[in-house]
């Protein structure tokens, strides 16, 4: 099964925009920016576009603002050189963390408590994952790259799932051996190509949530001739990168219930 991911993402924003209808008040997301280069103003139109999508308003303050207003808050990054990314991010109210970058956030999602949001790509791997039916207990994990947005979260879910999970790199002297014997992939390296079909078993899970530029073109970790021996599939581009900023505004709607409900965070 190769995922479509827009499909995918448009399902979860419809499902979003009928929470946020129902809400007193329209959510409001603001991102700080503090570089503006081609691809944060891709980004940026991207998720304005997506936030209309999930019922949300969505605006564009420089990086320090204040953001009393917002219902949630990202920090687009990379910030200006020289600014603290970690301080920026830490920074945000646990109430308004939609991207779960601070370590309050991110401590709440890690020790697995209730009510703890999904950073956005574990949340996109999580749907993929029951979309595809596929059981994660037992199963045997690889997650290449230690990122802070990709690798290091998604281990964290996949253990919490019950996973037996190894994190590799590409630096890893017996990474191909690691790919081989796995059930379940999830890709973060940024390394096009990467990942080709002769190192994979027959119906292997492969999530490829990297994306990188090759020859002008953007490529994910994966070949995509990969996709012919797994029994499910993400696309580079079209599959995980679509639903994670679905689940972002997910995220950043649940925010807003809980503000409007007095769920205590």
């Amino acid at each position: 099964m190769i995922i479509d991911g827009r499909a995918l993402a448009r399902d979860i924003l419809a499902e979003t925009k009928l929470r946020a209808e129902a809400l007193v008040r329209r959510p409001k997301v603001v991102a700080l920016v503090g570089s503006e280069t081609p691809a944060t103003k891709s980004y940026l139109k991207i998720k304005s576009a997506r936030a209309a999508d999930a019922g949300c308003d969505f605006e564009v303050r420089p990086y320090p603002s204040p953001y009393e207003d917002a219902s949630a808050v990202i920090v687009q990054l990379p910030l200006a050189e020289g600014v603290d990314a970690n301080a920026a991010c830490d920074a945000l109210p646990l109430e308004k963390d939609a991207d779960v970058l601070s370590a309050a956030a991110r401590e709440r999602f890690e020790k697995g408590e209730g009510g703890a949001l999904l950073p956005p790509v574990v949340g996109a791997v999580k749907k993929v994952l029951e979309v595809g039916g596929v059981e994660v207990v037992g199963k045997r994990a690889v997650v290449v790259g230690r990122g802070f947005l990709v690798g290091a979260p998604v281990a964290t879910w996949l253990k919490q799932q019950g996973a037996e999970v190894s994190v590799v790199t590409k630096e890893t002297a017996d990474l191909f051996e690691a790919l081989s014997a796995a059930d379940i992939i999830v890709s973060g390296a940024g390394v096009p190509n990467l990942i080709t079909p002769d190192v994979l078993k027959q119906e292997v899970v492969l999530i490829d949530a990297a994306t990188s530029e090759s020859n002008g073109i953007i490529a994910g970790d994966a070949d995509p001739a990969c996709s012919e021996k797994c029994a499910l599939f993400t696309p580079v581009p079209g599959g995980i990168g679509p639903i994670a900023v679905a689940c972002l505004f997910e995220n950043a709607v649940t925010l807003a219930e809980r503000q409007t409900g007095g769920f205590s965070f």
